[in-house]
């Protein structure tokens, strides 16, 4: 994979650059900066080294066709700020407006185009429709690198098509992305604890199969932990479970107890009435999770304290650890403690001290941590990339990286 080393070799090129710009939005106010933050730093080198910039995303699933409220022009005021310099702004992404503005700039400006998902070719099945996207854009420049890791796990014309058509690098995000990954998968430094959360067990099964006999520990949170408790035969009252997957997780349990990663589920469950920030709840062990005013209508939305302290010294005893996936609806304050616990761990220097790498796997768990309070830099890397995050460490082979060469 040819990587992005030297932005000054693109001086006086036309550079394209396809970033992950997919920031959740509210009512057209940005409400996590983390993927522009951390797109700046490649825009601004290749800028600062003379190239002339044209940065490329998508935001959110629009129907192949512009629709106003996924516009990425509330966009370009943050990427500016980030980048300390002017970005303009193209009202379509391979049209007149494109093309004028593309054509219009000088050594060091920057350009952001409008949502690449407004053109159908971006995500078509079709080879043929999105290689003619692919097609406009690469027309547009001289040279493509690719910054988006968040999209690399996509056969997208932006993502996969373009970089047979342009000489093609990685960005230093990307980059970044896959030697921390590169070192969870094949050198972590024992003991390495993955800690995984988040609503379905289906979504992390994959992952728990690619580093079940890799890691020392897997500690599981969130409500996919009730398709756990379910296979081991408690009573999860209402709680979010997987009947279909149980058998799965009954595998995982008996390779665990035949030498795999320690399997460490939660002791006790906060317990509630209804799925609201507001909700009456009770604590209660494994055991007893129907043995609540709410009987079996009670669900369950966070780790209990018990666990989120377990949790919590096991993390601080390893040296690498890996978290994908809130431990409960850290939405709701009344259900964030298991999370809380679980960031401040890996936020804590820990027994290993410098020699600690602690990852967070994009999505949900970068939302939470930024949300509870935590800086970026309080752990050793945030990832941008949730999904292709997964897929890289479930060991799949993701189009956008092998398009990289």
């Amino acid at each position: 994979m040819r990587t992005f080393d030297d932005a000054g070799i693109f001086a006086g090129h036309t550079v394209l650059v396809r970033s992950d710009l997919n920031v959740p939005m509210d009512e057209g106010t940005i409400t996590d900066r983390g993927r522009i933050l951390a797109s700046a730093g490649t825009i601004r080198s290749l800028a600062e080294a003379g190239a002339k910039v044209i940065v490329m995303s998508h935001l959110g699933r629009p129907k192949g066709e512009p629709d106003p409220q996924f516009s990425l022009a509330p966009i370009v005021p943050e990427l500016a700020e980030a980048i300390g310099r002017p970005v303009a702004f193209a009202a379509d992404t391979v049209g007149d407006d494109a093309q004028t503005r593309a054509a219009a700039l000088s050594d060091g400006d920057v350009l952001l185009l409008e949502n690449l998902r407004f053109n159908p070719g971006e995500t078509a099945k079709d080879d043929a429709e999105r290689q003619e996207f692919a097609t406009q854009l690469a027309a547009l420049a001289d040279d493509f690198v690719s910054d988006g890791f968040g999209v690399v796990h996509r056969k997208q014309a932006s993502v996969y098509d373009i970089a047979g058509l342009l000489p093609h690098y990685a960005g230093s995000l990307v980059r970044a992305e896959v030697e921390v990954s590169d070192r969870l998968l094949n050198n972590p430094e024992p003991p390495f604890t993955v800690v995984l959360g988040g609503s379905k067990v289906s979504d992390k099964l994959g992952v728990i199969d690619n580093l079940i006999d890799r890691a020392d520990n897997l500690l599981i949170g969130g409500g996919m932990v009730f398709t756990f408790l379910a296979a081991l035969g408690h009573d999860i009252g209402s709680s979010l479970v997987e009947k279909d997957r149980i058998d799965d997780v009954k595998g995982y349990l008996e390779r665990s107890r035949s030498g795999g990663a320690r399997i460490v589920l939660p002791t006790d469950i906060v317990m509630a009435a209804s799925f609201a920030a507001d909700a009456e709840h009770w604590i209660r062990p494994v055991a007893e999770l129907e043995d609540t005013p709410a009987g079996g209508d009670g669900l369950g939305l966070d780790i209990g304290p018990e666990s989120a302290r377990a949790y919590a010294e096991i993390i601080a005893g390893s040296t690498t650890v890996f978290w994908n996936g809130p431990m409960g609806v850290f939405e709701f304050p009344a259900f964030a403690s298991g999370t809380q616990a679980v960031a401040q761990a890996l936020a804590d220097e820990g027994s290993s001290g410098g020699q600690r790498l602690t990852v967070v796997g994009g999505g949900d768990s970068a939302a939470a941590v930024r949300s509870l309070g935590f800086a970026d830099d309080a752990f050793g890397h945030i990832s941008t990339g949730g999904g292709a995050s997964l897929e890289y460490l479930e060991g799949r082979t993701l189009p956008g990286l092998d398009a990289l060469g």
